[in-house]
């Protein structure tokens, strides 16, 4: 029986909305975390609470003794983010999370949960499933699909492994991003009465709420595991494949707005459409978010204030290099003996 959850990353996007839902489900959690986006994203330590500021790369093992599953969310976010040092996401997403799966096994845990991305599946034609190839085409994408290859093969009677390929989330976080589809729609709608479009907006992309794809982890911590041992799943919905123009006018109706929109960027070559099928076939999982209420309720958090567009935090590819600019600050200032 799982009891005791370690969570790599608990801090974050997804983690943030996770954590809280495994500690309502009566587990005791132990989240591991870097911090970079604040403490201030998960409840305070308690009772079946435990927050450590540590990272993945270089933690000791020890810290896995007594638990009795993994979800190693910890990993460089998105595709832009993998690309600002492309050797620390293959350190993190790869090496980091292949390093954690090992050392879980060595502690005697019972389950091992992967959470990866359907962004893997890269640009290809028709509707992909678990048993498609993968097309990576960029840093992120390939250092997760490494991080898949490395731990599926350690799974075995005593040690469920299991990948969840996550379609492009969206929805509202404690810690909260503006940087995914339909979070930046929301946020550019109401700011200028317009919904930004990456061009060409015929590109596909699967989505799953952030809620959805945390009740998904936390079913897959009971389901039997000889149903999801050594097992890859897409995590989202058919009925959520959208190209990205006509998801713009799913949000606008969620927003009982108009349809107006702008576009910017360079086209996007990443296209997919994935099968969830074999996910709903092997647990009773089904989402209770869609675009247009998963905008609605990123909207109205924004106007309640619960929500705050401007924080520069939420923006996880600006926060990664002014980290990275104030860590460069500092050290010039060690170096030269500088106070500030």
């Amino acid at each position: 029986m799982i009891k005791n959850v370690f969570v790599t990353g608990g801090a974050g996007y997804i983690g943030s909305v996770l954590v809280p839902m495994l500690m309502q489900k009566g587990y005791n959690v132990t989240v591991l975390d870097r911090l970079f986006f604040g403490r201030d994203t998960l409840p305070p330590d308690g009772p079946n609470l435990k927050v450590i500021r540590d990272d993945i790369r270089t933690c000791s093992g020890s810290l896995l003794k007594g638990q009795d599953a993994v979800i190693d969310l910890a990993a460089i976010s998105n595709d832009p983010a993998g690309e600002l040092d492309q050797e620390k996401t293959w350190q993190i997403n790869h090496r980091g999370r292949a390093r954690i799966c090992k050392l879980a096994k060595e502690n005697g845990v019972q389950r091992y949960i992967l959470p990866s991305s359907c962004s893997i599946y890269g640009f290809q034609e028709g509707v992909l499933d678990e048993t498609s190839g993968i097309n990576p085409l960029t840093t992120y994408a390939e250092a997760n699909g490494a991080a898949e290859r490395d731990n599926l093969p350690l799974a075995d009677k005593n040690f469920t492994v299991v990948v969840i390929r996550q379609a492009t989330v969206y929805g509202a976080s404690p810690r909260m991003r503006f940087d995914l589809a339909i979070n930046g729609m929301v946020k550019g709608f109401l700011e200028k009465g317009k919904i930004p479009i990456l061009r060409d907006g015929t590109q596909w992309r699967p989505m799953v709420h952030v809620a959805d794809t945390s009740k998904c982890q936390v079913m897959l911590l009971s389901a039997p595991a000889e149903k999801i041992n050594g097992q890859i799943f897409n995590v989202g919905c058919n009925a959520q494949n959208y190209q990205i123009k006509p998801l713009a006018e799913e949000v606008a109706r969620g927003l009982n707005m108009p349809f107006e929109f702008e576009w910017y960027g360079a086209p996007d070559h990443r296209s997919y459409r994935v099968s969830f099928d074999k996910l709903t076939r092997t647990i009773d999982w089904t989402p209770d978010f869609d675009a247009a209420k998963g905008a609605r309720q990123i909207a109205d958090q924004i106007k309640s204030g619960q929500l705050k567009p401007t924080d520069p935090r939420t923006i996880t590819v600006a926060w990664y290099k002014h980290l990275i600019e104030g860590n460069r600050i500092a050290k010039e200032v060690a170096m030269n003996g500088e106070v500030l």
